[in-house]
């Protein structure tokens, strides 16, 4: 029941959990990663759960001038190679398909391709394929963004490419059972994904019901590095988790973690005390602890996965809203405000070297024109 409550609280912008066992990575030649031009590179973003393709575009119908795509456009992607997993916010519901997976959903043995999120990964496969033919064979960025961070880890799985899974009256494939994952991906960047189950005595509270666990152990780390994928994570440190009573108690260190005064007066407003007790419940489910620091949904040591370039954010929250309100913020990973904080180094990890100066006139550009059309307005 907590697990549901939590689900409720969150949506959209969330979820779950899992554990690290670490296994030797697949022995493979490493694909030469470097490239300059970011025109050419495909980006695919992976919403996360609870949230439909139009967040990344137009979140909270602001203005697709505040949308994650948009801010990619302005530093020098291809619109045209920027490519949202088609998803409506109604289809979160088949996570629900994983009750008929029995015995597994009540056994806490579920896998990413079970009923609950085999849907997602085959899709995503099918699009990073459909992108790799668009772009002319070019090997795409993967953005994970929450659960999207997860599910984009379990699609690439142990590295192969299975065809036949792909196969669609929209997309030729080639029957070469020698393609790998990294043929189709140079990098995956998460930003607020879940990297680690909840801690042992609070497993049976993991809602991907262990799917996680599962992608953990078969699939551990940045298990892919060794084929030539880059493995980016990144984590917000915004507020700190603190029950009700233990508000006015709070170390002076913490101050400054406790959320806009804004999003305060809603919470208090509806009798849930303040984003540092909404945070308390949420990295509760997500950990099993309640007092860390985090993003506001997900403790940021959850974020982090091991053997991954990792990139802490100060004062970045989880998603387009403040958690649980339809308030939106400028200070979530993909906001055009907190882009220039992670994408530079994400974008050397993965062996893109970037002509700075290029890039910034083109932002320039793009947002003079941009301010040119609203004085025309």
């Amino acid at each position: 029941m907590k697990a549901f409550t939590w689900l409720l609280l969150v949506v959209p912008s969330i979820l779950s959990a899992s554990s690290f066992s670490f296994s030797p990575q697949p022995a493979s030649k490493k694909i030469a990663t470097t490239a300059t031009d970011l025109s050419k590179i495909p980006v695919v973003i992976c919403p996360g759960f609870g949230n439909d393709a139009i967040d990344y575009l137009n979140p909270l119908d602001q203005g697709e001038e505040y949308g994650f795509v948009n801010a990619l456009i302005k530093r020098g992607f291809n619109p045209d190679l920027i490519t949202v997993l088609p998803l409506k916010r109604y289809e979160w519901i088949r996570v629900a398909g994983g009750l008929f997976d029995i015995p597994n959903f009540y056994t806490m043995t579920c896998t990413p391709e079970g009923l609950g999120y085999g849907w997602y990964i085959k899709r995503l496969r099918r699009t990073i394929e459909e992108v790799h033919q668009k772009s002319g064979g070019e090997r795409c960025l993967l953005v994970g963004h929450s659960a999207g961070g997860w599910l984009a880890r379990a699609c690439l799985g142990d590295g192969s490419w299975n065809v036949e899974q792909l196969n669609s009256n929209d997309v030729e494939i080639s029957e070469d059972n020698t393609t790998r994952a990294a043929d189709r991906v140079r990098a995956l960047i998460t930003m607020g994904a879940v990297h680690k189950q909840p801690e042992k005595e609070f497993e049976a509270t993991c809602v991907t019901r262990g799917a996680l666990k599962y992608l953990n152990s078969e699939y551990p780390g940045a298990f892919l590095a060794n084929e030539g994928i880059s493995y980016v994570s990144v984590g917000g440190d915004a507020i700190v988790g603190k029950e009700k009573q233990q508000q006015k108690a709070a170390a002076d260190d913490d101050v400054e973690k406790i959320g806009s005064e804004q999003v305060n007066t809603v919470y208090k407003d509806r009798g849930e005390g303040s984003a540092s007790s909404v945070a308390y419940t949420s990295y509760a489910a997500v950990s099993g602890i309640g007092e860390l620091t985090g993003d506001g949904v997900v403790p940021l040591e959850w974020t982090l996965l091991e053997g991954s370039k990792t990139i802490v954010l100060d004062g970045v929250l989880h998603s387009i809203n403040e958690a649980g309100t339809t308030l939106p913020t400028d200070k979530w990973y993909g906001a055009d405000a907190q882009v220039d904080r992670w994408l530079p180094e994400a974008l050397k990890e993965a062996g893109i070297r970037v002509d700075g100066n290029k890039n910034d006139k083109q932002s320039n550009i793009f947002d003079s024109i941009q301010k040119m059309l609203s004085f025309e307005d």
